[in-house]
């Protein structure tokens, strides 16, 4: 009687491409945009133009870290770009009158203040995130055009201006350096800490979560207020970045940042991915902006290019045993 044959192993490297192989999608997706648009434009593969880069994608590293937080969670939050424009004006008011500290305070708070709000809402009235969210987008944007009357507010003391565009590293833009200082801490806190190992455990499982203990509600909230903190942070900087406060600094930032988000690895089920993949994915969408600006591509064609690449991204990242029923 013969032996069953038992089938090899397959090699390591294969065993860890097939564990990575989220991870390394939006890898090889940037080399590909970086040679492919270099080709086309031998402009775009200078050292300015990456400083550029880095430069015009520091807010929206914010941002996108912003929703990656609610996102782990397996929420939502459409909010953001307001968040960012509200939080943008209120600095843009404080900083004459109390200075730049104040002003950075302010912006923040204000931040975290909606994020309280959007949190509580969310688990007192069981109304899902998608709703309450949406509904605080356009209640932020109506709020931030009543302060500013529609027109953008300048401000006298530049010093935060100064600071923002200044390169406390010779080379390095200090914009730039405060947003990859955030993305680590934030990687710190979803990897090191309680609250990012709870966040982890509620997208992965809200019910499993709550049997063992975590107390779910209070860190659904957490997740609200550092997003709300995080896009108080991004709104000083443009503020800062631009010099003034204007009434659609946040307007383009929901659509780049979510898809930055899976585009990085981060599902829209929740559970899987964080902060880490997130950079990635904001250095896809950077690359790709840019790399279309540079070849001259019309910014009707880039909406429609990013659309395709969040409609891609979900469908590669979401999981979908989270979801029996596909409506």
């Amino acid at each position: 009687m013969s032996q069953p044959t038992i089938a090899a192993a397959p090699p390591a490297w294969r065993q860890w491409v097939a564990r990575n192989a989220i991870a390394l999608y939006p890898v090889l997706v940037i080399l590909a945009l970086v040679i492919f648009f270099a080709v086309q434009n031998p402009n775009f593969a200078t050292f300015d133009n990456a400083v550029n880069i880095g430069r015009q994608s520091s807010v929206l590293l914010l941002v996108a870290l912003a929703g990656t937080m609610v996102i782990m969670i397996g929420s939502i939050d459409l909010s953001v770009g307001s968040i960012v424009t509200l939080s943008g004006i209120v600095a843009a008011l404080t900083i004459d009158a109390a200075g730049p500290v104040v002003a950075i305070a302010a912006g923040i708070g204000t931040g975290i203040v909606v994020g309280l709000i959007n949190g509580v809402t969310l688990i007192s009235l069981k109304v899902p995130s998608f709703l309450v969210t949406l509904g605080m987008l356009s209640i932020l944007s109506g709020i931030a055009n009543m302060i500013c009357g529609g027109s953008s507010i300048m401000f006298m003391d530049l010093s935060l201006t100064d600071f923002v565009n200044s390169e406390l590293i010779p080379g390095l833009p200090t914009i730039i350096l405060v947003a990859l200082c955030s993305a680590a801490a934030l990687a710190f806190i979803a990897f090191k800490t309680v609250l990012g190992r709870y966040l982890f455990a509620i997208g992965g499982g809200e019910m499993v979560a709550a049997n063992s203990g975590v107390p779910v509600n209070r860190y659904k909230v957490y997740a609200f207020m550092l997003s709300g903190a995080l896009c108080g942070m991004a709104g000083v900087l443009l503020t800062a970045q631009v010099g003034a406060g204007t009434p659609a600094a946040g307007a383009n930032m929901l659509l780049d940042s979510i898809a930055a988000i899976v585009m990085g690895g981060t599902a829209l089920s929740g559970g899987i991915g964080g902060p880490q993949r997130t950079i990635l994915g904001v250095l896809v969408i950077a690359i790709l902006s840019n790399g279309m600006d540079v070849t001259e591509v019309s910014s009707f064609t880039q909406e429609i290019v990013k659309g395709l690449v969040i409609i891609l991204a979900v469908a590669s990242t979401i999981d979908r045993k989270k979801y029996p029923f596909i409506k």
